[in-house]
């Protein structure tokens, strides 16, 4: 017992040393990092990189724009996803088998970049958050784990409810709901994690910069930084700053600053998250 308490206890650092390795860069100069004296503490501790990505307020009111991107996305996929897994978890659904094969199809064929573009384009969706959302607005591989786990649940329940007078709606919001509290709290969990580290449409969407995603906005400014070092054309305030920053220190506080956001959230909902996958996963 013992040993496999220190198995376990060893595999929890490996796992969690590359993160306390990126906050330990975050906080050492440049030239401890680029010479490799940086391992468990910040060697010449500084904050020259965190104050690079706040400096000008660009990055905050990026940060703000995820929020609200993750936040009204993963409703969204949430609610649709409800309103798909439910009926086709009933068999009762008339033209259940067709929807199913239409639905599976449509995981392993897409209509590609181009496509999509042009439909956005023509639906005057550019420049708009909608463009992100509508594209994405529900995981098939997520629907069915929805389903798998509504169809685990017990028939007689919407029989008992159904004999009293209640109808699709009500059992749903009343009944299952309360029930797939773990499932949704996965699912809800997975949504939040693909939104808020959602880059791509971002990118090809929204040309607004006050509008771009913190994920664009990070890239944006590590460019800046690679095209300064590349260019060598800093003097005064601006090179003594470099002696202190480099594009690994601004990557490593930007790691640090979109992780640590989800870090903060999933102990909430761990115990959820944990229950919702296995049963999810193995109902059927």
């Amino acid at each position: 017992m013992v040993s496999a308490y220190a198995i376990l206890g060893v595999i929890s650092l490996l796992t969690l040393f590359p993160f306390w390795y990126e906050i330990v860069a975050s906080f050492s100069s440049s030239r401890a990092i680029t010479s490799g004296e940086v391992f468990l503490w910040p060697i010449e501790f500084n904050t020259v990189a965190y104050g690079r990505l706040f400096d000008d307020g660009q990055l905050i009111k990026a940060m703000g724009n995820t929020v609200v991107v993750t936040i009204i996305g993963t409703l969204l996929n949430v609610v649709m996803t409800i309103m798909a897994a439910y009926p086709l978890s009933r068999k009762r659904l008339v033209g259940r088998s067709v929807l199913l094969m239409f639905i599976t199809i449509s995981m392993l064929f897409v209509a590609g970049l181009i496509p999509n573009f042009i439909l956005i384009k023509s639906l005057g969706l550019m420049n708009s958050y909608w463009s992100v959302w509508l594209p994405g607005l529900i995981s098939t591989y997520n629907m069915f784990v929805m389903k798998t786990f509504m169809e685990g649940l017990p028939e007689e329940i919407e029989e008992s409810a159904s004999i009293d007078g209640a109808g699709d709606w009500r059992i749903l919001l009343q009944i299952y709901l309360p029930l797939c509290k773990p499932i949704l709290a996965a699912l809800s969990l997975f949504y939040a994690v693909s939104w808020w580290n959602s880059y791509f449409n971002v990118m090809l969407y929204i040309t607004e910069s006050t509008k771009l995603t913190v994920m664009v906005k990070l890239y944006q400014m590590i460019s800046l930084v690679d095209s300064n070092l590349l260019n060598n054309n800093m003097g005064g305030n601006e090179a003594l700053e470099q002696v202190l920053l480099t594009p690994e220190a601004l990557k490593a506080a930007a790691v640090v600053i979109v992780v640590t956001p989800i870090l903060c959230m999933y102990p909430f909902l761990q115990k959820h998250f944990v229950k919702g996958v296995l049963i999810g996963s193995v109902k059927g």
